[in-house]
């Protein structure tokens, strides 16, 4: 069984997801990462997270394959390029993404990092859209303590449902404000990259440790250590089958005090503030 998170209204939602971060940029992996998606959703990975950069749509348009004909088992978030959160071009942008996508609506709407147009007119964008049942939900991403306070601050800017920002151990940042602003408000963290950058984590001497006594990999410590909290959700990218099974049975790991201070050792969190960790 997947975990869940809880949404600011109470509606439950995986804890562990699915991402889609450089699928649909070549034809020939397509017919691979749609089985890929599909076999993350047999085995309760039932929310996937895409936006209209990957691929430029093309990710989507793997994502519409993988969910044809089970839409309703779905949570779907997507993601607007902030070149397109103008008052008019958010419903525009929301549009075209649900073309792609091959649905009649998103269940959260993401804006992708904050960008040259008010944030105030996105956030009203986003409510029409909400109101027009396009989407269910609406949130941001890369956003800090800040930014979130801004947010939540303007008109209709209480329903903000999630922010989807780096997290892994190596990139804790958001442990001093963020997360803690967040659960306050029980706001969801949305971890994208829980493995790291280009493999470095994966070869940690703490997560190798704490793998050996749980006899599991390093990666799936990784994903368990970005869900521990009860209010993170993690979308680990994987494109084959193996890789797959391998995220999905990370749920099954309980980190023990002793692996937690293992890592926190290694990877200390943060005793001050720090910039927020973007890709």
């Amino acid at each position: 069984m997947i975990p869940t998170v809880r949404l600011p209204d109470g509606t439950l939602v995986p804890a562990l997801g699915q991402g889609t971060w450089h699928m649909g940029e070549s034809r020939g992996r397509v017919a691979e990462e749609v089985a890929a998606l599909r076999y993350g959703i047999e085995l309760g990975m039932t929310l996937i997270d895409t936006a209209e950069l990957y691929g430029n749509g093309g990710a989507e348009q793997v994502v519409a394959q993988a969910i044809d004909g089970q839409r309703d088992r779905i949570f779907l978030v997507s993601k607007i390029h902030p070149q397109h959160a103008s008052a008019a071009g958010v419903a525009k942008a929301c549009a075209a993404s649900l073309a792609r996508l091959g649905t009649d609506r998103i269940d959260l709407y993401l804006l992708h990092w904050r960008g040259s147009h008010p944030i105030a007119a996105t956030v009203a964008a986003f409510e029409r859209l909400r109101e027009a049942g396009d989407i269910r939900y609406w949130g941001v991403s890369n956003f800090d303590a800040e930014d979130m306070a801004e947010v939540v601050g303007l008109p209709g800017g209480n329903a903000c449902a999630s922010n989807q920002v780096l997290y892994n151990p190596e990139q804790r940042g958001i442990e001093f404000d963020l997360m803690p602003w967040c659960r306050a408000r029980s706001i969801p963290i949305m971890a994208y990259t829980p493995l790291g950058q280009a493999g470095r984590l994966l070869r940690s001497p703490a997560l190798a440790a704490v793998a050996r006594r749980h006899g599991v990999t390093p990666a799936q410590v990784a994903v368990a250590w970005s869900m521990r909290d009860g209010n993170s959700i993690s979308i680990p990218k994987a494109a084959g089958r193996e890789h797959v099974r391998e995220n999905a049975a990370a749920v099954e790991i309980r980190l023990s005090a002793e692996d937690l201070a293992e890592i926190d050792a290694a990877h200390p969190p943060p005793r001050r503030r720090q910039a927020l960790g973007m890709l």
